[in-house]
């Protein structure tokens, strides 16, 4: 295996050499549990399973640890807002990210720490902070001095003097660059005891002080958003290096979800929540859409996009159905070299994906052929290459999510049948017989849209976005 990982550091793919060998260790900061979780939040979920997986399908051990930010100054708004405790508020929605995650198929963490139950580690890493010179106690608030550390600005880019937290200045800072590490209490807020009172701790510091806690002081891959580079994980390599630990050796980050243009987010109201996209797609297809764009690229969101994606993974699910239907059990085989290739390649799914669709249309070939062991060796090989993104569709976690499989398999190939005929009209210049096909498609509840690959069908279903 010879994986190569784009790192925002270096700003260029670099070979994975994990510090211990056959062990990997891996950070992804998760959800802040301010409400409910949309597409855009869960796309690193996704993004980094493949990852995972990828891993693990190399026999390596995996530490994956996935962050649940429960304190925080959103969280506590919103709670006063609705008349709700903090920490149930923070909860009810701790629950609906999990339940997100397990809709799409995302493997639990190893572990999955709050930052409440990690307060401790906090003060001793501020303690270590303040000792060596690099944060100060002021008013009961506790900062970092940015100047103390020459290396700040490596990963984002950013110039000292063009730093902007995005936090209030502070009456206790030395220089508005500084960041808070610990807030002083206020009154009706949440608080813990400390060495210089009690308060509560600032974003940044949590993930520092859980990543080397579970991890250790230097670790294999840290993940994220990409809209987390600054200040979010620029602060927290500074906190971490300047306390005496190594840190990340690799930084992951995936792009947004975007819609129209803009990223998708509660602020800009163009929220799509998971709950109301599963009223459109299943849940496997969903993820599908979810990982179908390379990592690190932006996402750009429309329904037709999202039912193009679901197409495009009912025809590799129609195609396993159809093999065992007709030759019998297909176990998972090996993926191609190809298709390891490309994963290889810094997690190339597109390119992934081009391979399974490849291997789909042999397969589709050796059944109309009758060369059931064929199709059965190529059904074997989309299972594995399809399990490594997670939407293998004999996988028992879309048995357990979807009790229709079998039959959207036999209505796909129904649909296919017809559309292959409609296709075969308008060769032929034949409208009137192509128009009858869609609109009696229509009539029974499928949308069909013309693609650049085909036609691609969906069902009818309202799209619902009062999530927005």
């Amino acid at each position: 295996m010879t994986l190569r990982l784009y790192d925002t550091v270096t700003r260029a793919p670099r070979d994975f050499v994990p510090l211990t060998p056959g062990h990997a260790s891996v950070y992804l900061c998760g959800a802040t549990v301010q409400g409910e979780p949309h597409i855009g939040h869960v796309r690193s979920g996704v993004a980094f399973d493949v990852l995972r997986r990828w891993l693990l399908a190399h026999d390596y051990d995996v530490a994956f640890v996935r962050n649940v930010t429960d304190i925080d100054d959103k969280i506590l708004n919103k709670a006063a807002e609705a008349g709700r405790p903090w920490w149930e508020w923070a909860a009810t929605f701790e629950r609906s990210f999990d339940w997100a995650y397990q809709q799409l198929g995302v493997l639990p963490p190893s572990v999955e720490p709050r930052a409440t139950g990690h307060v401790t580690q906090m003060v001793e890493m501020m303690q270590r902070l303040i000792d060596n010179g690099h944060a100060y106690a002021s008013g009961g608030d506790v900062y970092f001095d940015v100047r103390s550390f020459p290396e700040y600005g490596r990963l984002s880019g950013h110039k000292l003097d063009d730093v902007h937290q995005g936090e209030s200045v502070g009456a206790g800072k030395r220089d508005p660059r500084d960041f808070t590490l610990w807030k002083a209490a206020k009154p009706g807020e949440p608080s813990w005891p400390t060495p210089w009172g009690p308060g509560r701790p600032g974003w940044h510091l949590e993930c520092s002080a859980m990543a080397v806690f579970y991890l250790g002081q230097a670790f294999d891959i840290h993940c994220g958003g990409l809209d987390l580079v600054f200040p979010h994980h620029e602060n927290e390599i500074a906190q971490a290096k300047c306390a005496g630990d190594d840190f990340a050796q690799y930084w992951l980050h995936n792009g947004w979800v975007t819609k129209s243009g803009e990223k998708m987010s509660k602020s800009l109201g163009n929220v799509l929540s998971v709950p109301n996209v599963l009223k459109i797609v299943r849940p496997q297809e969903l993820r599908y859409y979810l990982g179908s764009a390379h990592y690190r690229s932006m996402l750009e969101y429309s329904e037709e996009a999202l039912q193009e994606a679901a197409a495009g993974f009912r025809r590799c699910e129609s195609f396993v159905m159809r093999t065992v239907e007709r030759a019998g059990d297909v176990q998972v085989g090996k993926w191609t070299e190809e298709f390891a290739a490309a994963l290889d390649d810094d997690l190339n799914v597109p390119a992934a994906l081009a391979e399974i669709h490849g291997r789909v249309r042999e397969g589709n070939i050796a059944l109309e052929s009758g060369d059931a062991d064929g199709a059965r060796a190529l059904a074997g090989q989309v299972r594995a290459m399809l399990g490594i993104l997670g939407v293998d569709p004999l996988d028992q976690q879309w048995a357990a999510a979807s009790d229709n499989t079998a039959a959207m398999g036999a209505l796909d190939v129904l649909v296919q049948a017809e559309l292959d005929r409609r296709q075969q009209a308008r060769a032929e210049k034949n409208w009137a017989v192509a128009d009858e096909v869609r609109d009696r498609l229509a009539a029974a509840g499928i949308e069909v849209t013309d693609t650049a690959n085909g036609a691609a069908w969906a069902l009818k279903q309202a799209s619902n976005e009062s999530g927005q």
